[in-house]
């Protein structure tokens, strides 16, 4: 399948809805070793004079040892259709299960270095810039406590290289 490169300031839809409403898959790895996970908490905008991507992912997810390793990522957006196996992927760890196997996704690499999957209509290739823990102490609003179960996300800041619509 193949892809072109557009400005990931082009991206087409409200991001509000492509990430909360409609979901994405985080993937990290190589072709012959990656794993992928769904999620719908994160966000895209402008930081240090870089289009960059906020990537939320709990170390015990699989995909978080696959982005620790790899220092990238993607995220890959997907037409309703597609509905279901972005379920499947947000409910099976990759750790007991071939993810594309079950779902139908071929992994594809729609620019060298990064996994993604030939049935996206988007694809983002990022390169993570900075990394922290999410710390509870910084809570001002104390409900928030009420996402995690001491689970806390590991707050990833992505420079987006390229943003791949499918051909």
């Amino acid at each position: 399948m193949a892809f072109y490169e557009i400005s990931p300031r082009a991206v087409e839809g409200n991001v509000f809805d492509r990430i909360q409403k409609t979901w994405m898959l985080v993937t990290a790895g190589t072709m012959g070793s990656w794993n992928t996970m769904t999620a719908n908490w994160g966000g895209l905008g402008h930081l240090w004079n870089r289009d960059v991507a906020f990537v939320f992912v709990r170390p015990t997810r699989h995909t978080y040892s696959f982005i620790e390793k790899a220092g990238s990522l993607t995220l890959s957006f997907f037409d309703e259709e597609w509905r279901d196996a972005l379920a499947t992927c947000g409910k099976v760890s990759g750790r007991d299960a071939d993810k594309a196997s079950l779902t139908g996704l071929r992994p594809a690499e729609p620019r060298p270095g990064f996994v993604g999957f030939e049935q996206a209509d988007l694809t983002l290739a990022c390169r993570v810039i900075h990394k922290q823990d999410i710390d509870p102490a910084g809570f001002v609003e104390p409900s928030l406590a009420g996402n995690y179960n001491g689970d806390y996300h590991r707050l990833y800041v992505a420079e987006i290289v390229a943003a791949l619509a499918r051909a």
